[in-house]
């Protein structure tokens, strides 16, 4: 098996790290956020009062 320089090996690196970076930028920026409502549910709490 041929031994391959180490420039080859540099730029191999330099291209897989912008690939990997490029693939997760893409993906973080490709989300569209849903407006959200504020609608806000009214939660009914009944209080007891305990005697002890």
């Amino acid at each position: 098996m041929p031994q391959m320089m180490p420039l080859s090996w540099l730029s191999l690196y330099i291209f897989f790290s912008l690939m990997l970076m490029l693939f997760t930028f893409m993906n973080y920026y490709s989300h569209i956020p849903q407006p959200t409502t504020s609608n806000k549910k009214m939660i009914n709490i009944k209080t007891m009062n305990w005697k002890w």
